[in-house]
């Protein structure tokens, strides 16, 4: 009965949120949305339907996944804008979410939206930003680069012109505002490397 239960509220919450789905179908940026979904549905553990399913189920329940999704049908189709505007009045992102960057590369999971900026030149594939983290100018121009399978932790900074390249992790309340090379793992502030290619150590970023 129990599972009965959560199966028909699940149902419910996909019909729901079905006008949302109007986007996709009309939506230049159909691939890139689906690796998206199956990321988060991977992640948030929506294993056992299909991407529709699961597409539905995160527009309804993650308002994060919404912020995402109408930044990828903002990228797409002007068709797509248009009734993007539309949706929106109904279905609100998440109000303190903020994504203002040139690209953002497949399967980007934001675990918690809460006071979280990401303003970034490009943010490659596979990313993990959690909240309330800053990623942003320093002066008018320079902003981050950020490479793919990158994470974030919460609240931590990335200001100005740096690049954090592929399979880096920032720890916690860390304030990065130097590059940080491949395979690594920077804590602090300022941040320093505390591990590079699995081995600890401690080492200065340049």
């Amino acid at each position: 009965m129990r599972s009965f239960t959560i199966k028909l509220v699940k149902n419910i919450q996909q019909i729901i949120a079905v006008p949302m789905l109007i986007l996709f179908i009309v939506s230049t940026n159909k691939k890139i949305i689906l690796v998206d979904v199956r990321r988060w549905a991977k992640i948030v553990e929506l294993l056992d339907t299909s991407d529709w399913g699961n597409l539905l189920y995160l527009l309804y329940k993650y308002p994060e996944f919404r912020n995402l999704y109408y930044y990828r049908i903002k990228k797409g189709n002007f068709l797509g804008l248009v009734l993007m505007h539309i949706i929106k009045f109904f279905y609100k992102e998440c109000p303190s979410l903020f994504l203002y960057c040139d690209n953002i590369g497949s399967g980007l999971f934001i675990q918690h939206g809460f006071s979280t900026i990401i303003s970034a030149e490009s943010i490659g594939e596979n990313c993990w930003i959690n909240q309330q983290v800053t990623i942003g100018y320093n002066s008018k121009k320079e902003r981050p680069t950020i490479g793919n399978n990158v994470t974030i932790n919460a609240g931590a900074k990335v200001i100005g012109k740096v690049t954090l390249n592929d399979n880096v992790t920032v720890g916690a309340n860390a304030a990065v505002v130097k590059n940080v090379p491949n395979n690594c793992v920077v804590v602090g502030v300022p941040a320093y490397i505390v591990k590079r290619d699995g081995l600890k150590v401690k080492e200065q970023l340049i």
